[in-house]
């Protein structure tokens, strides 16, 4: 019988759950605006342009490679005064938008 620790446990989740940026989008100040745009012109779709405010720019500026919303949610807290189940309600949703916008895989 295999016997894994809620450490292991919670390491193997993470690797499940682990998300990386897609390669290709930049973070752009436009006329004041905060905004993930493709590069090269074939990647452009106007129909999932993401605009983001400071804590979400903070957040992607901070991930380097892969990343989880657990990480992302310290992160958040660690920077800002904010309680655990806030962080982790701001990070989901803005993780969610990633996503859709097809920004992170």
């Amino acid at each position: 019988m295999v016997r894994i620790t809620k450490i292991r446990i919670k390491k193997l989740t993470s690797e499940l759950n682990s998300m990386k940026k897609k390669k290709g989008f930049e973070l752009r100040d436009v006329c004041g605006e905060n905004i993930i745009v493709a590069s090269g012109i074939e990647n452009i779709d106007f129909n999932h342009i993401i605009s983001m405010n400071e804590s979400a720019v903070f957040l992607w500026k901070t991930i380097a490679e892969e990343f989880t919303v657990e990480q992302l949610t310290e992160i958040l807290q660690q920077e800002y005064d904010v309680d655990a189940a806030t962080a982790q309600k701001d990070v989901t949703a803005l993780v969610k938008q990633w996503k859709e916008a097809g920004i992170v895989e």
